[in-house]
């Protein structure tokens, strides 16, 4: 082999870069400050990738790889750190991609998250939704949550993942927990089966399907607070995507539930800083109101952005104004904020006017 395994995982840990990428016909690449970097290293043969991806990838999930031509696994190098791994077959070559997952818990002020979120964590039951793209750091804000929890509350946690990536230790509660495909067969089938094991809180990994979806608003209603996560951007498309999820004639029934059971959407990005070092999260948070929870029952989401607009006293904030937030204090660049605006016109008027004020306070 080339290269050995173990190097490049130490580089990755030692750069704080946030992936690996291990393809055959170019150097082993790394993710660093959101961009590919290619190492100065000799490109890997397929024989490179079949041994990296043997000396790593667990019996059952080797059994996945040769049936279904992919596998998911958590790996911990040594003690020095955890990977989220993809390993993955492509032009019937073996392609493996890691993520380095922070063995450090981080607190709110250092993941950046709005404190009113913390006193939803004393709720007793509800749903409280993590959402944004792949990448967007929602198991980092998941982690910080249940860790606040697992030290303020004497409670049982459960948590359902594919695969684990943070592991938590036991501190004032006491938490299970569970890796689908190795403890438990699905989402579904684990919540379910928690609800037995005098739960107070339930965190579902990934809410990928109906009958996960369903099975977690239940769940949220009977008495436990239950998080979850989804790829949506934006509190409104968030209610929609779930809504849309089920059947037409099943569909006012849910809007009926998520309007009672629903405490919060928080949806996050992760862009990079201005000066190039590091990334910075962007939040919308959308906190349950008697107006928003009428919004979702009577199909009116797309009344909810105002809501959230004039919430600004209980805690809540649009995307787009965070993101300005964050462009005036100079820790994204304006390119950065309007590529990932919800609503970039209005920004761009926001910047003018602030630019002419300044201009005019000058004078």
């Amino acid at each position: 082999m080339a290269v050995e395994l173990n190097k490049l995982l130490q580089l990755v840990v030692d750069k704080k870069a946030s992936d690996l990428h291990l393809t055959v016909g170019i150097p082993p690449s790394v993710r660093l400050h959101g961009n590919l970097r290619p190492l100065n290293l000799p490109p890997l043969t397929p024989d490179d990738t079949i041994s990296f991806m043997k000396a790593i990838t667990p019996e059952r999930a080797q059994q996945e790889l040769k049936e279904k031509g992919g596998c998911d696994f958590g790996f911990s190098f040594e003690k020095k750190a955890r990977f989220r791994v993809a390993v993955y077959m492509q032009k019937g070559q073996c392609g493996i991609a890691l993520r380095l997952i922070p063995n450090k818990l981080l607190n709110f002020d250092e993941i950046g998250l709005p404190p009113s979120t913390k006193n939803l964590l004393f709720r007793p039951r509800g749903l409280i939704l993590v959402t944004g793209p792949t990448g967007s750091g929602k198991t980092t804000t998941l982690a910080t949550m249940v860790d606040f929890i697992n030290m303020e509350n004497d409670c049982h946690i459960i948590t359902v993942e594919d695969p684990i990536e943070y592991y938590h230790e036991h501190k004032k509660s006491i938490i299970t927990q569970r890796e689908v495909g190795v403890d438990v067969g699905s989402f579904a089938e684990a919540i379910r089966r928690a609800l037995r094991m005098d739960p107070d809180v339930i965190l579902v990994g990934e809410m990928r399907d109906l009958e996960t979806i369903q099975t977690a608003i239940t769940a949220a209603e009977t008495g436990h607070l239950v998080f979850g996560t989804l790829h949506t951007t934006g509190a409104a498309r968030t209610i929609n995507r779930m809504v849309d999820a089920f059947p037409v004639e099943q569909q006012e029934q849910i809007r009926a539930q998520l309007s009672t059971a629903l405490l919060a959407v928080i949806s996050q990005a992760l862009l990079p800083k201005a000066e190039g070092s590091g990334v910075v999260a962007a939040f919308e948070i959308m906190i349950i109101t008697d107006a928003i929870a009428h919004n979702i029952r009577e199909n009116q989401t797309h009344k909810i952005t105002s809501s959230i607009q004039t919430g600004a006293n209980v805690g809540m904030i649009l995307l787009d104004d965070f993101l300005y937030n964050l462009f005036l204090q100079k820790k994204i660049t304006y390119q950065i904020m309007m590529g990932s605006a919800q609503n970039p016109a209005d920004l761009e008027t926001k910047v003018k006017e602030h630019t002419y004020a300044q201009q005019q306070g000058k004078k």
